[in-house]
């Protein structure tokens, strides 16, 4: 890394918190490299507190652009000066770019979840999902299933603010894709959750619960309700396999765990910060192996 920094290198970030595990700057750097591109990447734990100190901070230094991680995509969202399509739909941020001090928002999470399940044979086109969660990464996940061709779409989350926002995407996906049926469920309400997971071909935790340091933590309780048939993925990558994977596996279900859509969606980010294809095949086999 010190070989290759100097007075030109661009910098690029990762905001959010916390992002001590990420592995996102392992990734970027070593494609930066591996291309010889002059651009370095950090990542910086900046709670929702600090967004608005953040976004100040990339056109102060300008920055050719910044990730975002939870809890900051959607509030990032207020300073952005333009948006994409998708951003705009979902309403969250994970990539910025940095235009001469103006700011595009993209939303790269939802096409990282289709491809790592692409990537594991795995295809949402007919399914029934139910998806737990409301948050930026979920909501990319609802629309970018949607739009795929999932058959049908059952949210859970508690109600809280995301819950309302959740109706939004609700009402969006009916819009754009009529031919999708989707619902939004109370969290709370168990018996519910587990009735649609009994019925459902792909069960996706989009929420941090099961993230280190909190491995015991699974946000479906009775492991007894697992199918053999249920495919069951997970948005968090750290532990590999959380427990609601390994519950799953061991009710003997195929399982697909976070790392490879982080890489993926990566790969989506990589392309926009650069306008080059990021080694996707070297870097999944030196650090995500």
């Amino acid at each position: 890394m010190e070989n290759r920094i100097s007075g030109s290198t661009r910098l690029l970030s990762l905001i959010g918190t916390p992002v001590d595990h990420s592995k996102s700057p392992i990734m970027y750097n070593y494609s930066f490299q591996k291309a010889g591109l002059d651009y370095a990447y950090l990542a910086f734990d900046i709670p929702v507190t600090k967004v608005a100190d953040a976004i100040n901070a990339i056109k102060t230094f300008n920055l050719r652009g910044s990730n975002v991680t939870m809890p900051c995509k959607s509030e990032v969202l207020k300073y952005m000066d333009d948006l994409s399509p998708a951003a705009r739909m979902i309403g969250a941020v994970n990539t910025i770019i940095n235009e001469d001090g103006k700011l595009t928002g993209h939303i790269t999470d939802g096409l990282g979840f289709a491809s790592n399940l692409r990537d594991s044979g795995v295809t949402v086109a007919g399914k029934k999902m139910t998806i737990i969660g409301a948050g930026g990464a979920a909501t990319a996940i609802q629309v970018q299933s949607a739009l795929d061709g999932a058959k049908e779409i059952a949210i859970f989350n508690i109600k809280d603010d995301f819950y309302q926002k959740a109706k939004q995407t609700v009402a969006s996906i009916k819009q754009e894709v009529p031919n999708c049926i989707v619902q939004i469920y109370d969290l709370n309400d168990t018996e519910k959750l587990y009735a649609e997971i009994a019925t459902s071909d792909i069960l996706v935790n989009a929420t941090l619960v099961g993230m280190h340091p909190y491995e015991s933590k699974t946000p479906v309780k009775d492991a007894t309700i697992f199918h053999k048939n249920l495919i069951v993925a997970d948005v968090v990558y750290n532990p590999k396999k959380t427990k609601l994977m390994l519950d799953a596996e061991a009710a003997g279900c195929k399982t697909v765990g976070g790392l490879g859509m982080l890489l993926w969606q990566g790969a989506e980010a990589y392309k926009l910060f650069t306008g080059e294809d990021m080694p996707v095949e070297e870097v999944k086999e030196l650090y995500f192996s």
